[in-house]
């Protein structure tokens, strides 16, 4: 089972000024190597008068690759503070690129590590962040009688509903968070005497966007972040 872990779902960029230096933060949702590296050299480009791009990117559901660059800034004073904070922010399959314009002013190695860190986190809260979640599809099939209950304890527990169907029975397709699937299971049992038919579905990996379920694309390990899930109520 795949741990939860947040990660970057749409980019965004964010600028702060110190002592007349501009660091402008530019993030991004990555999920290999080759992509990160892709969007590095596009943004060296678009930033080619700049004095530095600085950068850094962490991939993988534990953080298995991450790299970090100074780019001509003094050692330790840029691409690392820079991971750090993506690191201490627990934020996966994200990279990210400071340009600096320098203003003229040194700042010493105290100062360059303080403006990329806030540079990163000011690019950070630009863009949207969610929570990645393993999540079982599970059919409650119930009779009218009992489907009170069993939205209720939906309800209760915040387990989303994918689907329904109202004919002669009631038919739902949950998506319970797979540490909750036992005891929201014995729980829906208990509350309807044993007639709700219950049968379990495959496990994906989902997010929470704006109170709406989004289904992630990606297998059941690493999700692949973007806008490449779908959306549910």
């Amino acid at each position: 089972m795949s741990e939860a872990y947040r990660f970057v779902y749409r980019g965004g960029s964010g600028e702060i000024v110190e002592k007349k230096s501009r660091f402008i933060a530019t993030v991004v949702p990555v999920s290999t190597e080759d992509e990160a590296l892709a969007f590095i050299e596009q943004t060296k480009k678009k930033y080619w008068d700049a004095r530095h791009n600085c950068t850094a990117f962490t991939i993988g559901s534990r953080h298995q690759l991450t790299r970090c660059s100074d780019d001509g800034e003094p050692a330790g004073t840029a691409g690392r503070p820079m991971l750090d904070v993506l690191l201490k922010e627990d934020i996966h399959n994200a990279a990210i690129v400071v340009t600096r314009y320098f203003g003229g002013t040194l700042l010493g190695t105290g100062g360059l590590v303080r403006a990329y860190s806030g540079a990163v986190q000011e690019g950070l809260r630009q863009c949207t962040i969610l929570e990645r979640k393993d999540g079982l599809k599970l059919e409650l099939h119930s009779d009218y009688t009992d489907i009170g209950k069993i939205q209720y304890l939906m309800g209760q527990r915040q387990i989303p509903t994918l689907s329904s169907s109202y004919t002669d029975s009631v038919t739902l397709e949950a998506l319970v968070p797979t540490e909750d699937v036992a005891a929201f299971c014995d729980a829906v049992t208990e509350a309807t005497a044993g007639k709700t038919e219950l049968i379990r579905g495959d496990v994906c990996p989902y997010a929470l966007l704006d109170g709406q379920v989004l289904l992630l694309e990606a297998p059941a390990g690493d999700s692949s972040p973007g806008d490449s899930g779908s959306r549910h109520q």
